[in-house]
């Protein structure tokens, strides 16, 4: 498949939303592919899974296990993203010397792996640090669709985050998160924050389902960089789209720009 242009002024964008079952990777794989295929029936171009997609969290000796399947599973969807002309993202864990990420993986439109992005704030009221190893840098993808910068769940808490993102060049970003119920307010809010603090497009896909004591609830969405809520879900499995035009993020920019009027050295970090 040919390359697609670069810096196109309007792609669809999806996001697919499933009970992530932990450790079973078949069972999550299926249910990804079926989301995927729905979306690429429909000329989607931007799809986002959810955080840990593929096995969940869980045990140490478990998710290495898994790390072994994850260079397969990128396989799968590289031929998908090929065949549908589809830039997929969505995180997965990640085994490097000794150590266990929680890793983005970004694959453009035309199979290629664009970027990997390591998780860089864990959760630590889960115990993810004691599982896992952070990231060090924040990663914008130069793809198809243009600059898309990448973050995973707890990372939306943090402005100054997405703002580096932004700066960075980042028109659209991608998040993948599994976001209990319990702060799916926050959840909420926040996306619809960064959209606005930053003028981009977000893409972000959560769980639904139960593990343990941890209930999730959806509502994943795609949001304007206005604010608008383009498209967004609540609880169940399923898929949403819409359609984005990058030259409302410019019009938006032209008339009042955020980004071009900060003072960085007024701001003590």
């Amino acid at each position: 498949m040919s390359k697609l242009p670069r810096d196109m002024t309007d792609i669809t964008a999806g996001i697919v939303q499933f009970d992530v079952k932990t450790g079973d990777i078949s069972a999550n794989l299926e249910s990804a592919t079926a989301g995927l295929q729905k979306l690429g029936n429909l000329g989607v171009q931007m799809a986002v899974l959810p955080e840990m997609w593929a096995s969940g969290f869980g045990k140490p000796a478990m998710l290495r296990a898994a790390c072994k399947k994850t260079p397969e599973i990128c396989d799968t969807l590289r031929a998908f993203a090929a065949d549908h002309g589809m830039l997929i993202a969505g995180s997965l864990p990640e085994c490097d010397n000794g150590r266990i990420y929680n890793t983005m993986a970004i694959i453009d439109a035309d199979g290629r792996i664009a970027g990997q992005y390591r998780k860089v704030h864990l959760f630590s009221f889960t115990g993810e640090h004691h599982t896992f190893t952070p990231g060090d840098r924040a990663v914008v993808c130069d793809t198809a669709f243009g600059p898309v910068g990448l973050m995973i769940c707890f990372d939306l808490r943090f402005p100054e985050f997405c703002r580096t993102l932004a700066l960075q060049g980042a028109r659209m970003v991608v998040i993948s998160a599994q976001w209990p119920v319990t702060r799916i307010h926050h959840w909420d809010t926040l996306i619809a924050a960064r959209a606005i603090e930053n003028q981009i497009f977000i893409a972000a896909a959560n769980r639904v389902g139960q593990d343990k004591d941890l209930v999730y609830n959806g509502h994943s969405r795609i949001v304007a960089p206005d604010g608008t809520v383009l498209a967004a879900m609540e609880d169940g499995t399923g898929e949403a789209w819409a359609r984005i035009h990058f030259t409302d993020l410019d019009i938006l920019r032209s008339r009042f720009d955020c980004l071009g009027e900060r003072m960085p050295h007024t701001y003590a970090l």
